[in-house]
């Protein structure tokens, strides 16, 4: 029997402190909830959640656990969708101290640490051409670790180039402590001298194999197509030598055999050039007919949806017009080839279409190179899973599930997965997958709330699993892992030979059967209809969340307190027990949401850019504050009807501290700062050597309306509040204010300047908006809005904001008319598109830091800003992992640690001989300068010393 009684949690939590941080031992019980939620439809709350820095950490934690006989998961990401990282025992996290990676051969091969997101691993091998091999969906979020150990595949990744295929080594943990280093010698000889029996048992099983034909037959069938179903009984066949077979083994073992500490790849070809086509057919029949052609020709991809999928995203802005006349019975094709040159390119696609034209088509786009069609016909594959979820009944949840068919029987497949949807009366059921590999995933929505609801999922599970395992003799998993959905069915697919196989691995590795119970190998008929995941309507702004963590890589509180998914299950749970009547245990969550949810979010947006229904948890979070700062309201309309007098306030305020810093020194003045903060509980701001001085250059229109009309270069310069009122820090090189310096930069490339009226009470309306005061908000920039329409004579002139939140702020809260007809534009964009041409620019030949705020991020202009700072500069740096740094309109001064855990990541990445940073937001810069030991400063700061 595992433990589970409250004493041994009890101490095993006093065990774990003698090796880990107080910090990163999880108990409190509303944090369990959160940080215990994954992407599945399953809700197991752990009983200890630890966040680990290395592996030694990790050994620690495993042995305490084994000295107690108590259970333990390993979890990545939380993008499995399966029920394999979820824990009702001790869930093992990553702390950000797995990001590790080291190139080897020139691109041919990648160490990667389990903590690095697979879409980083593809990044640091662009420079050489090369990719990792799988390719799943989620890898802009899901990590190394729980790719390679759910063996994880994707659209072009097939079966030739999953992880199994792929990997050339890996460094290992096992159940009791002990470490393998597969490419090491000496490892590998003391792991054998140390564990005998688990070597002499691997050999056996490898005999045993051998020598029984049926069951040798089964497994290389089983793997000749996409296959997670299980353990990767192929390492029995493809392998003799023990160490191999571990090797091979681990992948796909869902945590369930030991830990990955690191593992290398064998990296694949990313083909410099691709074009892709998308092809109608009358059927499905057809398209499956000229998918049998098609895997015999140069084609990478080939993505098939039904007549439903494509019925799901007709009305999706950028869809081409003929979708929306397709009747239900089509087969789509979407076809992607690749290749390392143009004409090899060229000639594959001709060869594609001419195979293509012995079939009736219905409708097509064909090959295109053209960025912007390629990206709109990807759009309709990747929207197919958002297009369910988004429409889906609130209190349901959306079923995502992957199967393969012998290609053969894919088109008999697809017509009895679309007959057992319509039996079960799962009629928004749609189907799309992997069609060269016979790999489908249907996605339905489904309601746990009534046991009829659960009657009716569990039988068309047994249903899909005859189906697919015995009459098309299909995989159950083909992609996701096996997990607790489908653990029940392992030996329906293998047979009773293969799952007592199955059964020996586990015992071999976990004798004990302590990592991960019930993943894979779960004795329960009933394991996928067990301990699933409520859904309770919340609120209008998040219902459509289905918890995938998408968001959580962007989001700056990650660390520090709540991803924007764990905010959301949070929120749930307090609505939940709210309706329930369990007003004790709402009253808790409450109290520990204030903080963890509320307070400490920076409420940027970026979450809703990677959500796939496109959630802003942000929104909510605004919503919730809005009541809580009701009591301000008073203050903060008297503060925008006094605008004028309150950015002079601040002014006075930001010359004392020039005073003070001058007089008492950064040292005195930031020990009093803390002591004052401590006694008031954090209510008093705090203060640092970065906060700048007092702005007192005094801003002039250059441009008379009585005269000088001939010049015909002109631009409304709208100053943002926080650089009207704030200068420089003390210590900065450049001591002009922000307004200072544009005002320099417009005039050396000729143009006109012209102040609108009133400028000092003008604001954008970002600090209310962002306090949950929104009729203030919309009040100030309506204001704005009337302001800048009479300066830009009714949008004949560009209106240039010097801070990218304020443009950002400005074009979503000004009407569409004045948007379409007023250009509001932000530093970098109006450097490129108006002032570049006027300017002789002489590169910085030194390298230098560059911040890509959220507001630029989200008003997609990243790249341009990018491109304006490597024009003046011989090397920029974007630091990786900081998408947003956490100052958030005020928090840097009021919550601290936020702005500090978000930057975390920044300072180990500034090279030697760098001095200087630059980004786009006046109160960003501050954060950034603090946490980097180097000066931050607008771009324009840039632009101005490189140009002439």
């Amino acid at each position: 029997m595992l433990a589970s009684n409250v004493k041994q949690f009890e101490q095993l939590e006093e065990t774990l402190l003698a090796c880990i941080d107080k910090a990163r031992i999880f108990t409190e019980p509303a944090q369990l909830l959160a940080y215990g939620t994954d992407a599945s439809f399953y809700r197991l709350v752990p009983k200890v959640v630890v966040r680990l820095h290395n592996a030694n950490e990790v050994i620690y934690t495993l042995r305490s656990c084994a000295a107690l006989n108590i259970s333990c998961t390993f979890r990545a990401a939380g993008t499995s969708l399966s029920g394999q990282a979820v824990s009702d025992s001790v869930l093992i996290t990553l702390s950000d101290q797995w990001r590790g990676h080291e190139i080897l051969e020139q691109g041919h091969k990648i160490t990667l640490q389990p903590g690095v997101i697979g879409a980083d691993a593809n990044k640091y091998l662009l420079p050489y051409g090369r990719k990792i091999g799988p390719d799943p969906a989620s890898i802009n979020t899901c990590k190394i670790g729980g790719i390679a150990a759910n063996n994880a595949s994707g659209m072009c990744c097939g079966v030739a180039q999953n992880s199994y295929r792929t990997v050339d080594s890996m460094q290992l943990i096992f159940a009791d402590g002990t470490q393998l280093n597969t490419a090491d010698n000496n490892s590998v000889s003391r792991f054998k001298m140390s564990h005998p029996s688990l070597i002499n048992d691997l050999k056996d099983l490898c005999e045993q194999v051998k020598n029984d034909s049926a069951l040798s037959k089964l497994i290389k069938h089983k793997y000749r197509l996409k296959n997670t179903t299980g353990y990767s009984l192929n390492a029995l066949v493809d392998y003799q030598d023990p160490i191999d077979v571990i090797q091979h083994l681990m992948i796909g073992s869902e945590g369930t055999l030991g830990f990955i500490k690191e593992i290398t790849y064998n990296t694949v070809i990313e083909h410099r050039y691709k074009a892709s086509a998308l092809i109608v057919f009358n059927d499905i029949e057809t398209a499956c007919q000229v998918v049998s052609v098609l895997a015999k020709l140069p084609v990478s991809a080939v993505e098939m949806m039904d007549g439903r999928a494509m019925h799901s995203i007709a009305d999706k802005p950028g869809m081409a017009a003929f979708i929306k006349q397709l009747d239900l019975e089509v087969g789509t094709l979407l076809i992607e080839s690749r290749a390392s040159d143009l004409e090899s390119l060229n000639q594959q696609c001709a060869a594609v279409m001419e195979a293509i034209s012995n079939y009736t088509v219905k409708e097509s786009i064909e090959f295109t190179r053209d960025p912007s069609v390629v990206e709109s016909l990807w759009a309709i594959r990747k929207g197919l899973f958002p297009a369910v979820g988004a429409v889906r009944e609130v209190g349901t949840t959306v079923i995502i599930e992957d199967v393969a068919f012998p290609v053969q029987h894919l088109a008999a497949g697809v017509r009895d997965l679309q007959a057992l949807f319509d039996q079960f009366d799962y009629h928004e059921a749609i189907i799309f997958g992997h069609a060269l590999d016979g790999n489908l995933h249907f996605v339905f929505t489904q309601s746990f709330e009534t046991e009829s609801e659960i009657v009716r999922y569990s039988d068309f599970m047994d249903a899909l699993t005859q189906l697919v395992a015995i009459k098309h003799k299909g995989s159950l998993k083909a992609e996701h892992g096996t997990g607790r959905n489908m653990a029940p069915y392992v030996e329906l697919e293998w047979g009773k030979a293969g799952y007592a196989l199955m059964q020996k691995i586990k015992a071999i590795f976990d004798p004990n059967g302590l990592l991960n119970p019930g993943v894979i190998i779960n004795e329960s008929s009933q394991a996928h209809i067990e301990n699933l995941k409520p859904m309770p309507a919340a609120d209008d702004l998040i219902d459509r969340c289905i918890e995938c963590g998408f968001c959580e890589p962007v989001c700056p509180s990650r660390t520090l307190t709540l991803s924007p998914r764990q905010r959301i299950v949070l929120y749930r749970e307090m609505k939940r027990s709210e309706q329930s009547g369990d007003s004790a245990y709402s009253k808790s969550l409450a109290d520990t949401f204030q903080y963890q949810g509320i307070d400490t979010c920076a409420a940027t947006g970026l979450c809703a850019d990677r959500c796939p229904v496109g959630i802003n948890t942000g929104d909510l979070v605004k919503k919730l504050r809005s009541l809580k700062y009701q009591q301000f309201a008073p203050i903060a309309r008297w503060t925008a009807n006094h605008f004028s007098t309150t950015n002079k306030l601040l002014n006075v305020g930001l010359k004392v501290n020039q005073v003070a810093q001058k007089t008492f020194g950064s040292a005195r003045l930031n020990k009093a700062s803390k002591g004052i903060a401590n006694l008031s509980n954090n209510g008093v701001q705090r203060w640092s050597a970065e906060v700048p001085g007092a702005n007192t250059f005094k801003l002039k229109s250059t441009f008379n309306k009585l005269h000088g009309q001939q010049n015909d270069k002109k631009v409304v310069y709208l100053a943002s509040c926080s650089s009207r009122s704030m200068g420089q820090q003390a210590d900065n090189k450049d001591q002009r204010s922000l307004t200072e310096v544009t005002s320099s930069l417009l005039a050396k490339a000729g143009f006109d300047v012209i102040i609108p009226d009133n400028i000092n009470d003008l604001c954008c309306g970002q600090p209310h908006d962002s306090k949950g005061f929104f009729d203030i908000a919309k009040q100030k920039s309506a204001q704005l809005e009337t302001a800048l329409w009479e300066a830009s004579e009714h949008g004949k002139w560009p209106v240039l904001m010097d801070t990218s939140p304020c443009a950002k702020r400005s074009i979503e809260a000004f009407s569409e008319e004045t948007v379409q007809q007023m250009q509001v534009v932000e530093p970098s964009l109006f450097v490129l598109n108006y002032l570049v041409e006027y300017l002789n620019i002489t590169p910085l030949q030194e390298p230098i830091m560059l911040h890509i705020t959220c507001s630029t991020r989200k008003m997609a202009l990243d790249k341009q800003m990018l491109q304006l700072a490597q024009q003046c500069a011989s090397e920029v740096i974007v630091p990786e992992h900081i998408e947003c740094c956490g100052w958030a309109g005020d928090k840097g001064f009021t919550t601290p640690e936020l702005n500090s855990a978000a930057l975390s990541p920044l300072r180990s990445q500034i090279p030697n001989g760098c001095t200087r940073g630059y980004s786009n937001s006046r109160t960003c810069e501050i954060g950034l300068s603090h946490h980097s030991g180097i000066a931050y400063q607008s771009i324009l700061y840039l632009v101005d010393e490189v140009s002439s």
